[in-house]
């Protein structure tokens, strides 16, 4: 018996990504390599020149390459690698202080007998982040804080972390204001800057409505048997450090010093992003920080400090070297030059579409080269001036374009292994990849159908100005 549950066990997150580089490696030899020319657009971006794509000498992946994609993966990633090892360590020291127990079991207690309204409450703030600043990388940050409110109120991880990622995932997916997709988009397709933006409201409370009655159901359903849990094992290996209402430590002067510590950096951060532009560096930095003088505020000293910083970064090792092996996918395909092809092949398929089917082919397309190109705004500089112009071709609207990017940028992200995010979080949780996608891949699914909804109603709506 045992031995058959051996068998049947789903093989290790690192087995499967590595897998994926051989296939991948193994598709260079299959799928011609091809280029598209850069030019520099009328705002001084440099943007694909639609006409321009031509298949190049072959460079397919040999077997040391495929042994280099792992260390090559990690130095392309080396900024969300790092900003996992600082996040991790610096979250270790404010937690060891009591700061965050205390607080969170203040909030959690005030929730109590109404813990159905933590849910929509954490959703709302985060989707709001991520539709209006393009919040992706900054939630990185709440999800420990998320996982710890959640526990305490009787759910598990998967709660905890979907209540901050794929809030800021619905926000950012329907990306009323958000100027890193839809604005970078609307920007090459040469269309009025946030218009539109009415039908992208109405996507963002569909969209709202849909991820919080998700979540919801699974928490109602591990709130009544925490058995049922997808991460039983974790929750119970986390037990000991789980907060206990029934015991709540009191807050002291200290704690609500490293809490304003906690609240001011985040004002700084918000604000630095906001203003400044600040990106993973920066907030890594403002989060290392918080780390510091929250410690010293909480009353430890510059060796406790070190420790635990240490500690905290060594449990987020596991996820921290995904992030690199996950990129080394993308290495092989960029060093065999096959993605323009891909995306050349795509394009070519959905011009031959009828109208409301090429708009769901877009949507389609779109969220397939995610997976390839999974930053938002490189895949608007590389997708957005072959699919604008093609759009004309077949009939629709170039607002209908930047709509099929953006469901199609936004939805697979919570899915896909090459996103960087999204390996980070599970890294912060604890959450292995495969325990996630089985969690997340219906919502998935009702996600891209209700977004092919929409693609239908904005053919319908000639959905413009044009």
């Amino acid at each position: 018996m045992e031995e058959k549950k051996k068998k049947g066990k789903v093989p290790h997150t690192y087995v499967i990504l590595f897998a994926m580089i051989i296939i991948i490696a193994i598709l260079t030899y299959v799928i011609p390599a091809g280029q598209y020319q850069k030019v520099e657009s009328s705002t001084g971006r440099m943007i694909v020149d639609p006409a321009s794509y031509q298949q190049i000498e072959s460079a397919p992946a040999k077997l040391f390459d495929v042994l280099k994609a792992f260390p090559k993966g990690l130095a392309a990633a080396q900024s969300i690698v790092f900003f996992i090892f600082i996040v991790g360590g610096s979250f270790n020291v404010i937690n060891q202080t009591g700061a965050i127990e205390a607080g969170i079991s203040k909030v959690a207690l005030s929730l109590k007998g109404k813990e159905k309204l933590l849910i929509p409450i954490i959703v709302l703030i985060f989707s709001l982040g991520g539709a209006t600043i393009g919040m992706a990388e900054e939630a990185i940050v709440f999800v420990p804080i998320g996982i710890a409110l959640s526990r305490a109120l009787g759910y598990d991880a998967i709660v905890g972390m979907s209540i901050v990622a794929l809030g800021a995932a619905a926000g950012f997916t329907a990306g009323f204001m958000n100027p890193f997709t839809v604005g970078v988009a609307q920007s090459i397709a040469e269309l009025p800057m946030f218009s539109g933006i009415a039908l992208r409201l109405v996507v963002w409370v569909c969209t709202l409505v849909l991820v919080i009655v998700y979540i919801s159901r699974y928490a109602n359903k591990v709130k009544a048997d925490p058995t049922k849990s997808l991460v039983y094992e974790l929750e119970l290996e986390e037990k000991d450090h789980a907060i206990d209402l029934n015991n709540v430590k009191q807050m002291t002067s200290r704690h609500i010093g490293v809490l304003l510590v906690f609240l001011i950096g985040m004002g700084i951060l918000i604000f630095g992003v906001f203003k400044f532009g600040w990106y993973i560096t920066e907030i890594a930095a403002i989060f290392l920080a918080i780390g510091i003088v929250g410690g010293l505020v909480g009353g430890m000293n510059l060796d406790d400090i070190a420790k635990d910083f240490i500690t905290g970064a060594k449990d987020m090792t596991t996820g921290a070297l995904v992030v690199g092996l996950a990129r080394g996918i993308l290495v092989i395909m960029e060093g065999s030059m096959i993605i323009d092809t891909i995306v050349f092949g795509m394009a070519s398929v959905v011009s031959s579409l009828p109208k409301s089917v090429s708009a769901v082919g877009m949507l389609l397309v779109q969220s397939f080269l995610n997976f390839f190109i999974p930053s938002g705004s490189g895949q608007a500089a590389t997708t957005m001036p072959i699919m604008a112009p093609l759009s004309e071709v077949i009939g629709l609207t170039r607002q209908t374009a930047v709509l099929a990017y953006q469901f199609g940028d936004g939805i697979s992200n919570s899915i896909i292994p090459t996103s960087g995010v999204l390996l980070a979080n599970l890294s912060v949780a604890k959450i292995k990849y495969e325990v996630w996608v089985k969690y997340v891949a219906p919502l998935m699914g009702l996600w891209t159908l209700l977004a092919a909804v929409f693609m239908v109603i904005s053919v319908l709506i000639n959905y413009g100005p044009f």
